[in-house]
């Protein structure tokens, strides 16, 4: 492919553009993708010019495309009278988790982001309390409900969220590290063949012979497994949520919308909990980016919609305050 001089306008390094451009497709903005650019552009002058290496150029990254998938301008995140809930990865760059520039962060925007929280003074590693090796080791292989390597565990140090989302998808589905990295991204299409080696002398021959959708959400698609006629039937992703689930009125102060399209992770309160303004209500997350949405105002949970594994499009209805 050809060269672009847009580098000189974004300033984005080049192994981040590929990583971003799945990003902004898992929220469906690819087609906005020059938006994108100039947005992370924005962010960076907004953040004071940081120096984008990983992971500082996620941060601006995931900033970028939340200010494109809310209609967000650099005026509306410096407006202090405009709430924001900020994806959880800025929160962490201006508390000083991934450390300080030496000229400081913007100051406005600092105080803005933290909501009140105090940043963190010095190197963030010199506040971090020892972690027994040993424990941490027997709480999670009690967790995963198998044993753990050295590599594994310094995964789970470094990344816990990360690592629990793998065990679990590792638990589930098995060892996938067989499946040719093509047919598990992209799937098989029409007629195409691979072969999968589970063990010495045991290998799977799959070969995808057509698909129908059903009408329903479903497709039905139709394989040889080892030259055996099969038959399976997938729920295509997002189709139920897409189509039925009520949207947030931005002028109702009891609704609550999804500031971004992604999965809910975890919800925080219940019918009934009396909430105070800044509490997490649950959080949301998209393909390495995680959003806490927090309360704007003083109030009580009325309904909760949401439930943990759930994905939704933007502004789909969260919860009720009453």
């Amino acid at each position: 492919r050809a060269g672009t001089s847009a580098v000189y306008r974004h300033e984005m390094p080049g192994g981040q553009v590929t990583n971003l451009r799945e990003q902004a497709r898992s929220l469906g903005i690819e087609a906005r993708w020059p938006e994108v650019a100039e947005a992370y552009a924005q962010v960076n002058l907004l953040f004071g010019d940081i120096v984008k290496v990983t992971p500082t150029s996620k941060v601006v990254g995931d900033m970028a495309l939340f200010m494109v998938s809310n209609g967000l301008t650099p005026a509306d995140v410096l407006d202090p009278a405009r709430e924001i809930d900020f994806p959880e990865s800025v929160v962490s760059l201006f508390k000083g988790e991934l450390g300080t520039p030496a000229h400081g962060f913007p100051a406005e925007l600092q105080r803005k982001v933290l909501k009140g929280q105090a940043p963190l003074a010095g190197r963030p590693g010199e506040t971090m309390a020892p972690v027994d090796l040993a424990a941490e080791q027997a709480k999670v292989e009690q967790q995963t409900g198998r044993p753990l390597s050295q590599p594994e565990l310094a995964s789970y140090l470094m990344y816990p969220k990360v690592f629990r989302d793998f065990a679990e998808h590792q638990a589930r589905y098995g060892d996938v590290s067989a499946v040719p990295s093509t047919a598990f991204f992209y799937g098989l299409r029409e007629g195409e063949e691979v072969s999968i080696e589970l063990e010495r002398g045991k290998t799977l021959v799959i070969q995808l012979l057509g698909r129908a959708d059903t009408g329903d959400g479903h497709t039905k698609l139709f394989f040889e497994l080892n030259g055996q006629p099969r038959l399976i039937k997938v729920a295509q992703d997002g189709v139920q949520a897409a189509h039925s689930h009520p949207q947030a009125d931005p002028d109702n102060p009891h609704h609550v919308g999804a500031p971004m399209p992604g999965m809910v992770s975890t919800v925080a309160v219940k019918p009934g909990q009396a909430v105070a303004k800044g509490d997490t209500l649950l959080t949301l997350e998209a393909m390495k980016m995680e959003v806490a949405v927090k309360a704007e105002r003083d109030g009580v949970i009325r309904e909760v919609l949401a439930i943990p594994g759930q994905r939704l499009r933007n502004t789909d209805l969260l919860l009720l305050l009453a």
